[in-house]
């Protein structure tokens, strides 16, 4: 739970730090505080201006396209984006952001997304919504439970190695039905359909190594983490993901989405992001998780 509060801290922060919230004197006086709209970056003001202009100029398709380019240049950058992204989504001060139809014309001719995105098929967790991120800048991959295949973990080097991406995310959320899944007994697995057992088969691992946690949502937490963990390890294991983050052309990092604030919690560090060792099969713990 620490590690928990700390992140959320980190979001507060951000949000104030960004102006999200003017709190000032209308504290002092008993008002309510009034939402202000987080300003823009400077480039990304002068980028969306210089598009404004070429399109009232009559530019071409090839023209405009050449004018967007991605919003975050380094692994470091492309997290704050998604940062402080969620913090607005998180405060209620999304942006939403819209293009043109020039503009969306225009990325017929390419794509320029700054962090590409393991996340699950869950239907309330939309991504590009979460980060509060436009058309374009975020490179998504979803399938439940968030795990890495040989599908997911090709459409993750092709961001890589073709794309403008600096960071890939790996993020489970609150309440997952695959994670929820992969915790009932083999029995209760066995009478699922053949593929929806082997996509729990890669999640088993991971949460069979959780330790015994009577509360229902800790435990469902420490779970989907667990798996977060587990798949971040997994594509860390590619040469492809390992070349890249040699270099610094990418960062990969986990994230836990909570439904009910709309917060996201990243995982950055080595210790955040270590795999537990303790396989809890051994002790029976299945029995603690009725």
């Amino acid at each position: 739970m620490s590690e928990n509060k700390i992140n959320r801290r980190d979001v507060c922060k951000s949000l104030l730090a960004l102006g999200g919230i003017a709190i000032g004197g209308l504290a002092a006086k008993g008002q309510t505080p009034t939402p202000t709209p987080t300003p823009l970056p400077t480039d990304n003001v002068l980028q969306d201006q210089r598009i404004a202009d070429a399109v009232k100029r009559g530019a071409t398709m090839e023209e405009i396209a050449q004018l967007r380019e991605s919003i975050a240049s380094t692994p470091q950058e492309a997290l704050r984006q998604l940062k402080t992204g969620n913090a607005r989504f998180f405060g209620g001060l999304a942006r939403r952001p819209e293009l043109s139809a020039a503009e969306r014309r225009a990325q017929i001719l390419g794509q320029t997304p700054f962090a590409v995105i393991l996340a699950c098929s869950d239907s309330r967790v939309p991504t590009e919504i979460v980060f509060d991120q436009g058309l374009g800048t975020l490179f998504i991959t979803r399938i439940a439970g968030n795990v890495v295949d040989l599908g997911t973990t090709g459409s993750i080097e092709y961001a890589v190695n073709h794309l403008k991406t600096h960071l890939v995310v790996v993020m489970g959320h609150e309440g997952c039905g695959a994670v929820k899944a992969a915790l009932l007994p083999a029995a209760d697995r066995a009478r699922e359909t053949p593929s929806i057992q082997a996509l729990l088969n890669q999640i088993v691992p991971s949460v069979s190594k959780i330790p015994k946690i009577r509360d229902n949502k800790a435990k469902m937490r420490e779970a989907v983490i667990a798996n977060v963990r587990q798949q971040v390890f997994n594509i860390k294991k590619y040469p492809a993901i390992q070349a890249a983050m040699a270099s610094n052309k990418i960062g990969v990092v986990g994230a836990y989405y909570e439904i009910t604030s709309g917060a996201v919690d990243f995982f950055e560090t080595d210790e955040e992001l270590r795999v537990a060792q303790t396989n809890y099969n051994s002790c029976n713990w299945r029995s603690h998780l009725a």
